[in-house]
């Protein structure tokens, strides 16, 4: 009897202990290193006082806090048009693809075998001012001129990254749309309803759970993006997380960037916690 009640505890050690070195622990460092004053003495430096000073410098910054909610914005508009594309794909595979469902969703995820960099290079090129749009537009003769709108802008940005987290967003939806019960469908239809009724109140409100969950598996990771908009994005294009890069990088200003890293995490955590209160997912999913 004691080993079976130790079981449970067991089977949970693994991931606590996973979650705490490779989250909790990094968590802490960062925080650790915001209230750092500077970096005199290295890495491991002892005996400095804490201080609020970059936290301080942040919200008195003029650029800091616009820019992140310049990243935020970006990232509530990637992780929208992913879903609004992703769901009639994922739609189409539950109800429509049947037995090519497998081989569709093979082809989907296939991209995502190959390098995250080679795959946002590739949108550099169909995006670049020779690239294959703007020779195209030149060609059948719409533009004299390559469109300067379609590589290192912000456009450019969302393009990219609505690519990359497509998957990201149609998997969760497909599988909420495979756990709908096909009787459900099957009463609407029997008691009249059309399509259109039946899918606005039995199929989209049960799917809810996989949108949300999609959504913000776009949403959490993009507000912190740094690799897409320095590609594709350039000075124009430039996110929060571009700057928190720079300060670790070659700014070597760790204290002022983990006090950065923390404040678009709050603010992220802050928003998920919002949207937690407002959407009952335990109650969408029935």
């Amino acid at each position: 009897m004691a080993r079976r009640n130790l079981l449970p505890w067991l089977l949970m050690a693994a991931p606590s202990v996973w979650l705490a070195i490779f989250f909790v622990a990094p968590l802490a460092l960062m925080a650790f290193y915001s209230l750092r004053p500077n970096m005199e003495g290295g890495l491991f430096a002892w005996g400095w006082q804490p201080t609020l000073s970059n936290y301080r410098t942040i919200l008195q910054g003029e650029s800091y806090l616009p820019l992140l909610w310049v990243s935020i914005r970006v990232a509530l508009v990637v992780a929208f048009c992913a879903t609004l594309l992703s769901y009639p794909l994922a739609y189409f595979l539950v109800f429509r693809a049947r037995l090519r469902a497998p081989l569709l969703l093979t082809l989907l995820i296939l991209p995502f075998w190959t390098s995250y960099l080679l795959r946002i290079i590739s949108w550099k090129v169909i995006l670049g001012s020779n690239g294959v749009i703007n020779s195209l537009l030149t060609y059948i003769g719409l533009v004299d001129q390559p469109v300067p709108l379609l590589i290192y802008s912000r456009l450019a940005v969302v393009v990219t990254l609505v690519y990359v987290w497509l998957p990201f967003v149609a998997l969760p939806i497909y599988a909420a749309l495979q756990r709908i019960d096909a009787s459900l469908l099957e009463a609407a239809t029997i008691l009249g309803a059309p399509r259109w009724l039946a899918f606005l109140r039995v199929t989209f409100p049960l799917s809810l759970p996989g949108v949300i969950a999609g959504f913000f598996m776009v949403f959490i990771p993009t507000v912190g993006e740094f690799v897409t908009p320095l590609l594709v994005g350039g000075s124009r294009g430039a996110l929060y997380g571009n700057l928190i890069e720079i300060f670790f990088g070659d700014g070597i200003n760790w204290p002022l960037g983990a006090a950065m890293a923390f404040i678009m995490l709050l603010g992220v955590f802050a928003l998920a916690g919002v949207v937690a209160r407002l959407v009952d997912l335990r109650r969408l999913a029935g």
